[in-house]
């Protein structure tokens, strides 16, 4: 009987992990289209994140829109962010050494916390319940609605994503923009469109994100720290693989909801924290581009 409740225990531990791992991909790989496509690691993701997420609390709060309404201004709001962010922030940088973007990226994160603290001000707010409130039961298993809906979705959106860019012809233009700008430009694609293309789409899944992991939830300036915990998934995926981040979401994913069932009662619940950082140094030591990422070879 023992043996019975430990494997339903590691079912529900394994599974929730895969289904969170889902939900890093996601977030994952908005910061993985915007490097493939300008090569910048937007370290302002999570900024970015939470940014949606007061714009999503404002139209479901205090607006008299319907529930869909609401949520296609959501993300119309993340089409112009993004389109914000490509045109006046990163596009004059286009050209210039790696550190600018780096302390570019950094100073954005700075004007978004600005932002967002004299628009909503710093006073906790109840995110909308926009996933039911019962949980999902699966035989034995039970699931937080929001998780288990996200991840399913998730697992759609990356499907649909991969196919795009390995099987359309616009998803092959933005391939071969990630590859080198100037091989691009004389194959007559617009660069320029292609990285403001990715920009949306980063904005448009950082949106999806505050969704999901805000679900019901209280809703602070805190909950930027989502996109701190995506990045192990990105450098250990690689920064070009979309379906890279996949795996390396349910790696960490599992890996983390293991380390929070079986480690952190010896560890005060340390381990689990600093588990998705721990794997990623041992494989940035081992393989620096990360799993899935693309080994670059310069010639001299």
């Amino acid at each position: 009987m023992e043996w019975e409740y430990f494997f339903i225990d590691f079912a529900q531990y394994t599974s929730e992990g895969v289904l969170k791992g889902l939900l890093y991909a996601v977030v994952a790989i908005a910061f993985i289209v915007v490097y493939r496509s300008g090569r910048i690691l937007n370290l302002a993701q999570g900024e970015i994140l939470i940014f949606m997420a007061y714009v999503i609390w404002t139209f479901f709060s205090l607006t008299v829109f319907p529930f869909w309404i609401a949520l296609l201004l959501s993300f119309l709001v993340a089409v112009i962010l993004g389109l914000t962010i490509e045109r006046f922030i990163f596009r004059p940088l286009i050209g210039q050494p790696i550190w600018a973007i780096i302390m570019v990226s950094i100073g954005l994160m700075i004007l978004i916390q600005g932002i967002v603290q004299v628009g909503w001000g710093g006073v906790e707010r109840p995110f909308p319940q926009i996933f039911p409130e019962a949980p999902v039961r699966i035989g034995e298993l039970i699931f937080t609605s929001s998780i288990f809906w996200g991840g399913l979705i998730s697992l759609v959106i990356v499907a649909g994503l991969t196919f795009v860019f390995n099987r359309t012809r616009w998803g092959l233009k933005l391939t071969a923009v990630a590859e080198e700008h100037q091989v691009a430009q004389a194959m007559g694609i617009s660069v320029k469109k292609s990285i403001a293309v990715a920009w949306i789409i980063g904005c448009a899944l950082s949106t999806f994100a505050a969704i999901v992991f805000l679900n019901g939830q209280t809703l602070t300036f805190a909950a930027a720290v989502i996109g701190l915990h995506a990045l192990p998934v990105v450098l250990l995926a690689g920064l070009e693989s979309i379906s890279g981040a996949v795996v390396a979401g349910i790696i960490v994913g599992v890996g983390e909801s293991w380390a929070a069932a079986y480690l952190d009662p010896f560890t005060e619940g340390a381990m689990s924290q600093a588990f998705p950082y721990v794997l990623m140094l041992i494989v940035l030591l081992i393989r620096p581009q990360g799993l899935f990422g693309w080994k670059i070879i310069e010639r001299v």
